[in-house]
């Protein structure tokens, strides 16, 4: 420590106190250094959020090179041996269930399948021109206003409305309230929408379709090709409709809004509406040798072809081949020429677009044909996807309740600048 002696002022420099030899300084910091010639970083994207991971989940793998798995399960192996009822639960509650509780979850969908009066009264009154999509949208309002989910108890076991019943309420009551709408508004028929107990979502679903009466048997190939489809619909990890869910999940909104969401985000062309759109094309073709002329046009003018390719699956998509191999055998059991030269028309255009542009087929191209061989209205095949999928939709919130944060992320701005745009007064516009 200096002397109290130094501590006054003096005419000598700190150098002369400290003995220290001056010399000159490396940079003069009395001045402006100049700054590197580094421009700023622009902050990239991935547009449309490809390859984006935006979370963590136990549900599903997909396009991780290890195929498609629900809950670890491979999907093959569930759709060769397991029921939609047994894969909605598996998603819902996270395993299996065992004989025990698939009964009571099957017969708790049955208990669901009558529609309230208030339900019936608004599917009479939805003109008969609302597309299906908005139907269904609809009905999970409704439900949601006349049996909310109970949000003060939504993650408490054996309460009513909490977010398993309330789940389990849509997936049961969708189909029903579909084919209600339908056959009134084309028959004026007020059907019953309950069938036998132990009947499973698809055995309901073709039964209604069809008016089926008590002791007459559906045809068993199509119910069959329904509920494989379901099962290979029921989940595929966060595409954007289950995305959306979880954005609407993350407001802690109640779980009838997040199911409203993801069914509007289903209803476009460009997700769950493919399927609508693969077979307005495939039908316009008479034959197989017409499909691929036009085909080979279309390319051409760089036209869209609805069916082909997938956002995750870069070496074919997995589902493909189980839905190809169900419309191939209804097309050989219905023996009619009509039917035989769909799916030829079908093959054919799979053919030429591996052909032409290496591009396979996704699971929408070959369910249209299916649900066109089952005799659903084209304009049905989203909602029963939507049917299926509610119940990775249901698995997901609940997920995303587990371990929930707002999700808010950020934009790039491409405006006006700010400093070069001046407001002017409603006078001077």
């Amino acid at each position: 420590m200096l002397s109290r002696s130094l501590r006054r002022p003096c005419a000598f420099s700190a150098c002369e106190i400290l003995k220290v030899t001056p010399t000159t300084p490396k940079y003069n910091f009395h001045r402006t250094l100049p700054r590197p010639n580094v421009q700023p970083t622009k902050p990239t994207y991935s547009k449309g959020l490809a390859g984006v991971i935006a979370g963590e989940s136990s549900i599903c793998t997909v396009g991780t090179g290890q195929g498609l798995n629900y809950r670890g399960y491979n999907i093959m192996d569930l759709v060769e041996h397991a029921t939609f009822e047994e894969v909605s639960y598996l998603l819902i509650h996270g395993h299996l269930p065992n004989k025990q509780e698939l009964e009571q979850y099957k017969s708790k969908l049955a208990s669901y399948r009558e529609l309230s009066p208030s339900i019936k009264v608004i599917l009479e009154q939805l003109p008969s021109t609302s597309h299906p999509m908005d139907v269904l949208r609809t009905v999970a309002s409704v439900i949601g206003s006349t049996e909310p989910e109970d949000v003060e108890n939504r993650t408490v076991s054996g309460v009513r409305n909490n977010q398993w019943e309330s789940g389990d309420r849509l997936i049961a009551t969708f189909g029903p309230s579909l084919l209600y709408w339908y056959h009134f508004h084309k028959s004026g028929t007020r059907i019953n929408t309950v069938t036998l107990p132990n009947d499973t979502v698809a055995e309901n679903f073709v039964k209604l379709l069809q008016q089926t009466k008590d002791g007459q048997e559906p045809d068993r190939d199509m119910i069959d090709a329904v509920d494989k489809s379901l099962v290979l619909y029921a989940e595929h990890d966060l595409a954007a409709s289950t995305f959306a869910t979880r954005v609407t999940t993350s407001t802690l909104s109640d779980l009838f809004s997040a199911i409203t969401t993801a069914i509007g985000t289903l209803r476009g062309p460009l997700h769950g509406g493919a399927n609508e759109a693969a077979y307005h094309l495939i039908s316009r073709f008479k034959n197989a040798d017409e499909a691929e002329q036009s085909l080979l046009k279309m390319l051409e003018s760089k036209e869209t072809i609805m069916g082909f390719g997938h956002r995750v699956y870069k070496n074919g998509d997995p589902r493909s081949n189980v839905v190809k191999n169900l419309a191939k055998n209804l097309s050989s059991k219905i023996g009619t020429a009509y039917a035989k030269n769909l799916f030829d028309v079908a093959e054919r255009m799979e053919q030429v677009m591996m052909r032409e542009k290496k591009m396979f087929t996704n699971l929408d191209f070959y369910a249209a044909v299916v649900y066109h061989l089952c005799d659903i209205p084209t304009d049905f095949f989203t909602p029963v996807f939507v049917i299926a999928r509610t119940s990775g939709w249901v698995a997901h919130i609940i997920e995303q309740r587990q371990d929930n944060k707002l999700m808010r992320p950020t934009s790039i701005y491409t405006g006006p600048d700010p400093q070069e745009v001046r407001f002017m007064k409603l006078s001077e516009r």
